[in-house]
């Protein structure tokens, strides 16, 4: 007989409920399948009445003026680099790390370390213990933490919706992962993915590991269920989000580290785009990286990895306030580990 906690499916992939895996290159956390209890990574009603809230009293967001290296090199031969192309580089970048087997990359670069240093090449040793830095900093954010894609603290942020089979767009979507995680909260409906870059579809999205399982529910009986890529109605538009034709024919639009790449002048633009293709009663779901020392960190030692395009880091009131004054009532806001959260709808 299967275990009640153990959930096969058509592909040949099991995994348990209730437990928390590392594999080389991520982790995956199924637990508290039930919600019975409030996830501890999520802290709401920060603000009680943002009509009240001013920047005066918060302050704007703070800019990260760190440069990847890459784009100094770029733009020394060609100028200034336009923002396509400065995505089109952090994408494939990220990418990369993403696919790395962490534990045999540190061990590598360790390796490599103790080998220059034992000949006295310095200048290796330093490149070395940069990459090592890079790796091991990598390994406790992204692996062991979990914080970049936050399955808990994004089941939270997204739990008790009054949805029922949505159709979801996710603007910006890269690879796609809020939007699964979404889809199987509230099975049965379809997601329509966004991007302007095509390596988002082709390799981001298009090499998501398959055995990735997303904690969610059955569409019959409300009953927890594990949820892969493969099962999933999506559709990926390569496209710029002010080309879609879409109407206002979806019940959820998405966003994920979008609203802080935009300097104060186009923010009210992309709070736009939010509400152009929402239903009335739909909801609009975003998040921002939030400004803490960690966060600060992270962003000057990954530079190379993480700072093509222009980023601020905000607190959840900075980032409320432009959700605000764009015209949205917020329902629900808090922190998720190194994210801010918000669920608005249109006044």
């Amino acid at each position: 007989m299967r275990s009640q906690t153990r959930e096969d499916n058509d592909y040949g992939y099991t995994h348990e409920l209730n437990t928390t895996t590392l594999t080389p290159s991520y982790r995956i956390d199924l637990r508290n399948p039930t919600n019975e209890h409030k996830d501890q990574f999520f802290n709401a009603n920060v603000v009680s009445d943002w009509s009240q809230l001013s920047w005066k009293e918060i302050g704007k967001p703070y800019e990260v003026k760190t440069v990847a290296k890459s784009k100094k090199e770029w733009e020394k031969e060609h100028g200034d680099m336009s923002v396509k192309t400065s995505w089109e580089f952090f994408n494939r970048s990220f990418h990369d790390w993403f696919v790395k087997d962490v534990p045999e990359e540190i061990a590598k670069s360790k390796k490599e370390m103790k080998e220059h240093l034992a000949k006295f090449k310095l200048k290796e040793v330093k490149q070395a213990l940069g990459e090592t830095a890079r790796l091991s900093l990598w390994n406790y954010a992204h692996r062991i933490e979990d914080g970049i894609w936050d399955p808990r603290g994004k089941r939270a942020l997204f739990e008790g919706l009054d949805l029922q089979k949505p159709r979801i767009l996710f603007l910006g979507a890269a690879e796609g992962y809020e939007a699964m995680q979404l889809h199987a909260m509230y099975p049965g409906g379809e997601v329509v993915m966004v991007d302007y870059d095509e390596f988002c579809k082709t390799d981001r999205f298009g090499h998501f590991p398959e055995t990735y399982p997303f904690l969610g529910k059955k569409t019959a009986s409300g009953q927890p269920k594990i949820w892969y890529k493969d099962e999933m109605n999506i559709s990926y538009v390569v496209d710029d989000i002010r080309n879609l034709h879409f109407g206002k024919e979806f019940d959820v639009v998405l966003s994920v580290g979008l609203l802080e790449h935009f300097p104060d002048d186009y923010k009210g633009q992309v709070m736009e785009w939010h509400r152009k293709f929402l239903k009335p009663g739909g909801y609009v779901i975003m998040t921002t990286p939030r400004f803490q020392v960690k966060s600060r960190l992270f962003y000057t030692i990954m530079a190379d990895v993480m700072n093509h395009t222009y980023r601020e880091l905000m607190d959840i009131r900075q980032m409320g306030l432009y959700v605000y004054k764009g015209g949205f009532d917020i329902k629900r806001h808090g922190y998720i580990k190194v994210h801010n959260g918000i669920v608005a709808q249109p006044r």
